[in-house]
């Protein structure tokens, strides 16, 4: 038994939502291509219905997002703001800055830490790891991490995790992210900070836009989310109260038999799905 309601298209259910908050990779491109039908479907809702909010994992800040956008071909009119894990994750930085940190992830998320004044020192160093992602994702995996973060451990260093995704699909490749890492990390009695989806900090940066560009306060019940993830967007939707659309062709491939094992497995109720966004 189901525990969602299979839709055409996001004009089914648009008419009882105010306001969208959306996952961008996975919903909107994969990393390599625009999906039109998303961007089309999400400029009729914010012409027709409210404001529409992305809300990304991406460990850089929101700044960022649209020179990412311009890379593969995607306009600027279909959103109102975006909200990153980047942008959630600074104000932590912040108060540990100068630190010394750690730095791991690679060279292309460095404009996370652009004015924070941190100090970049070698691992033994350290007085935290900051963490965007693998240094090389495209090759690597979690495993090749296990010394450097059994080092960590022994000294003691919390990890701030700038991206809690653990997969994403980029082209057709699934490839690992930094909360494959923090994952690791906890799993061997590590201390892990996050500030992304599902955690409460990325929410409370949404809703205040969503405050700002519609000029009241939304109410929860008249907020939609839309994600691809199960542990990242579904979870984070559920623990906000919001009805969450489920974009199953995302990290999981549309699998109906692999999706509904992990929704009875951790207790998630979801609203509606979607093989792709559409209209």
């Amino acid at each position: 038994m189901t525990n969602y309601t299979d839709i055409s298209g996001l004009g089914q259910v648009a008419d009882n939502y105010d306001a969208l908050l959306v996952d961008i990779w996975g919903v909107i491109h994969n990393g390599r291509e625009a999906f039109d039908d998303a961007v089309v479907a999400l400029e009729r809702f914010k012409a027709e219905r409210g404001p529409v909010i992305l809300i990304s994992n991406s460990p850089r800040p929101s700044v960022a997002i649209p020179a990412q956008f311009d890379e593969i071909g995607l306009p600027h009119s279909f959103y109102d703001a975006v909200v990153t894990s980047g942008d959630a994750t600074i104000d932590e930085l912040a108060r540990r800055a100068p630190g010394p940190a750690f730095k791991l992830g690679p060279e292309r998320d460095d404009g996370l830490y652009t004015g924070l004044d941190l100090n970049f020192v070698e691992l033994k160093d350290a007085k935290f790891i900051s963490c965007t992602g693998l240094f090389d994702d495209e090759n690597e995996t979690p495993e090749d991490y296990q010394d450097l973060l059994a080092d960590a451990l022994a000294r003691q260093l919390p990890l701030i995790c700038a991206n809690p995704d653990m997969r994403v699909k980029r082209g057709d490749k699934l490839i690992y992210c930094g909360g494959a890492l923090a994952k690791k990390y906890e799993d061997m009695g590590g201390q892990t900070v996050y500030a992304g989806k599902p955690h409460k900090a990325i929410y409370r940066l949404s809703r205040a836009w969503l405050t700002e560009i519609a000029g009241y306060e939304i109410d929860a019940t008249r907020i939609l989310a839309i994600g691809d993830n199960i542990q990242t967007d579904l979870v984070g939707a559920q623990n906000e109260n919001y009805d969450c659309l489920f974009v199953a062709s995302g990290v999981y491939d549309g699998n109906s038999t692999q999706i509904r094992g992990l929704l009875e497995k951790h207790g998630i109720f979801v609203k509606y799905m979607l093989s792709s966004l559409s209209w």
